[in-house]
């Protein structure tokens, strides 16, 4: 690989430490904080309650059915950090980024399948998503977005064509320019240059970074900066090795190594790479590494415990498992769904350490020297209220977000966040 910039070589492999915070169990009775005014962990009886970019929810998976303001939504860390190589960032994926609960099927059909998601590829991206799994076949004289049995689409599996969720991802980078998105394509399109003539239809084909200047032997890819410049902000993988030569899409496995996905990826203690993936610890050919977190069977009302400690202990195996190369993507299921913190505060304690040697993003100092940490203290819960214990449910809301995310009849989330002291490369 190529020298570290501003002092990353520095932040050598050292001890991977993952400490759950230990709340106790009984809180006295006092007044909470409401208006808009409460913070992660803070209880809370209505979306209003919570400051921006929070909800209110909890987690009945995990036990916890008070309910509590929690993250929704990412920190961005160019935001931060930014003129870094491209794959010194981590970002958050979707998996299966289309298949979003109550989307409506087929005239004429009913769905007969599995979700993911629980909002639009849109709210997604404003949310701080910046990497779309998305399933892509021919189907009904398109390309669709569909599940699949065997390979193929049905009506009953299918949501919609593919140019539609592509316009979306056109209209945030029109509206966002300094933001990148990649775009990881499990590929059954078998019509002649169909994909490369998609992305055209859609507007994408002038942000689309070119094949020809990907890094293919572990080097650094340009930095965000350079990306934003040259406006190459969208990067599309294929799981076709022949598409990188016949349409000019990157081949996947050329440029990233991945961890298997499904329940061999969420196992406790194992990170085995994909089949398809070189070994994870392979740094001389593909420098970005994708981190697949996602049983083979969706369950919105246990992701919410998955996404906490299990999570953050997960990112350590695979750190370990990859000679100590931060993932750059972490995929998941309902991203949303935690006990406070989640998925977002997960990515923080990722990039901090590769951005700034710090434990957390939140506590980088930009222009400051390399490990020039603010303090950050911990969210800590607060005391219970009388009258709000149960389970909250209903809509998935932000008090003042961009739009509403509708989750219906799905209970959302709650309770302790995990320190995580994870570690860099």
């Amino acid at each position: 690989m190529s020298a570290c910039p501003k002092g990353l070589c520095r932040a050598v492999p050292v001890v991977l430490h993952l400490t759950l915070l230990l709340l106790s169990p009984s809180f006295s009775i006092s007044s909470s904080c409401s208006n808009g005014n409460c913070q992660v962990l803070d209880s809370c009886s209505t979306a209003t309650d919570c400051a921006t970019g929070l909800y209110c929810g909890n987690c009945p998976a995990a036990g916890k059915t008070h309910p509590i303001c929690t993250r929704g939504q990412a920190s961005i860390p160019t935001s931060i950090i930014n003129g870094l190589p491209f794959n010194k960032y981590t970002w958050l994926v979707t998996h299966n980024s289309f298949s979003i609960v109550d989307a409506p099927p087929l005239p004429g059909s009913q769905r007969l399948t599995f979700y993911n998601q629980e909002d639009s590829v849109t709210n997604q991206l404003r949310n701080g998503v910046r990497g779309l799994m998305l399933d892509m076949y021919d189907f009904d004289n398109d390309i669709w977005l569909c599940h699949s049995f065997r390979g193929q689409c049905f009506n009953f599996t299918a949501f919609q064509p593919a140019i539609n969720t592509l316009k979306e991802v056109e209209a945030f980078l029109s509206q966002n320019p300094t933001e990148i998105v990649t775009i990881i394509i499990e590929d059954y399109v078998k019509t002649p240059k169909a994909l490369s003539t998609l992305f055209a239809n859609a507007g994408l084909e002038k942000y689309q970074f070119p094949v020809l200047k990907m890094p293919k032997k572990g080097e650094d890819w340009p930095t965000v900066t350079e990306m934003v410049q040259e406006n190459h902000r969208l990067l599309v993988f294929t799981s076709v090795a022949a598409k990188e030569e016949e349409e000019g899409v990157a081949y996947q496995w050329r440029y990233m190594v991945e961890n298997e996905s499904g329940d061999p990826g969420v196992k406790r203690g194992s990170c085995p790479n994909r089949k398809e993936s070189q070994p994870l610890a392979s740094k001389s050919s593909s420098s970005l590494f994708l981190m697949n977190y996602f049983p083979t069977y969706p369950v919105e009302r246990e992701a919410c415990e998955a996404h906490s400690a299990p999570l953050a202990e997960m990112v350590g195996t695979c750190l370990k498992a990859s000679g100590n190369r931060m993932p750059n993507f972490l995929a998941v299921n309902f991203y949303m769904r935690s006990d406070g913190g989640g998925v977002f505060e997960v990515l923080d304690r990722m990039n901090g350490p590769v951005l700034c040697g710090c434990s957390t993003i939140s506590a980088c100092q930009p222009g400051a020297p390399f490990g020039s940490c603010k303090n950050v203290p911990l969210p800590t819960r607060t005391p219970e209220t009388v009258g709000t214990s149960g389970t909250f449910s209903g809509s998935v809301q932000f008090s003042k977000s961009l739009s509403p995310i509708h989750s219906p009849s799905h209970i959302v989330l709650f309770l302790s966040w995990l320190p995580l002291a994870i570690f860099m490369l």
